[in-house]
């Protein structure tokens, strides 16, 4: 890399593999969220009251909340590419300024530059 031009390859390197690490975790994920659903139809128990610990209703709500965020990065990850094929990125989408280097190296689906982001 030179100067303040992002290395497109290695950036986009990045963000496949990112992506094919993002989806195989939504797919483990929508597993655990669907095993934990599943272990909840079996029992007649009262979780809202287990004296054991983590109910059922937490462990779902907390599994559907990291799946969520999972696609919503997927998603970020997806546009990124995008802009990489259109020749838009690495330019913040508020502003219009070009994003860091560094920024980029660090969060190659980064859609802001620092500023923005702050």
């Amino acid at each position: 890399m030179s100067g303040d031009t992002p290395d497109l390859v290695a950036l986009r390197d990045a963000l496949l593999a990112d992506r094919d690490l993002t989806t195989a975790r939504i797919a483990a994920l929508q597993r655990n969220v669907a095993a934990i659903v599943e272990a909840a139809s079996f029992t007649s128990t009262d979780d809202e009251h287990d004296p054991e610990g983590a109910t059922i209703a937490y462990e779902r709500s907390q599994a559907g909340a990291l799946l969520a965020a999972s696609v919503d990065h997927l998603a970020d990850v997806d546009h990124a590419l995008a802009r990489i094929d259109e020749g838009d990125y690495g330019r913040c989408e508020r502003c219009g300024r070009a994003i860091a280097q560094a920024r980029l190296l660090a969060r190659p689906a980064a859609r802001t530059c620092i500023d923005c982001a702050a």
